[in-house]
């Protein structure tokens, strides 16, 4: 019998069994190059909006601690109780300041963040301002807000 080099079972013209792993193989590392590209872009996105959202409730934050101190300084006995306040306002500051925006990774921002908030409706409550902040400023009861 001759052997004709096109008849070995090695060299099979019509032989894919390796032609769908091949595939599967070459999707699957396709696939993970393009998710890793995406999976980045997104997780910028979301880093880049979360650090946005945060920013801003921080000088939220920041403007009202501002003002309060800002209106002890004209009249330090312009607020009942204002030693207490006073005093609320200098530890709300001191939260703002202390707050690692250059490490956002920080195990604390997250501890921090909840004394802000609590802070900020514990003199809100002393000081009978209905004031809360939900990704923007605004008034609960509009009738009691005065204009300059």
């Amino acid at each position: 019998m001759e052997s004709h080099p096109h008849n070995s079972e090695d060299d099979d013209v019509f032989d894919f069994s390796n032609l769908e792993v091949t595939h599967v193989n070459d999707g699957h590392n396709e696939g993970y190059k393009e998710g890793l590209t995406l999976g980045k872009e997104e997780g910028r996105q979301v880093g880049l909006k979360h650090g946005f959202q945060i920013g801003e409730e921080l000088g939220f934050y920041r403007g009202c601690v501002d003002i309060w101190k800002s209106a002890f300084q004209l009249d330090p006995a312009c607020f009942s109780s204002s030693s207490r306040v006073q005093k609320s306002i200098y530890q709300m500051d001191e939260l703002v300041r202390d707050y690692p925006l250059m490490d956002p990774e920080e195990e604390t921002v997250n501890e921090i963040m909840d004394s802000l908030r609590l802070k900020f409706r514990s003199i809100c409550a002393t000081l009978n301002v209905k004031l809360e902040y939900n990704g923007y400023p605004k008034a609960v009861d509009a009738k009691n807000v005065e204009l300059f």
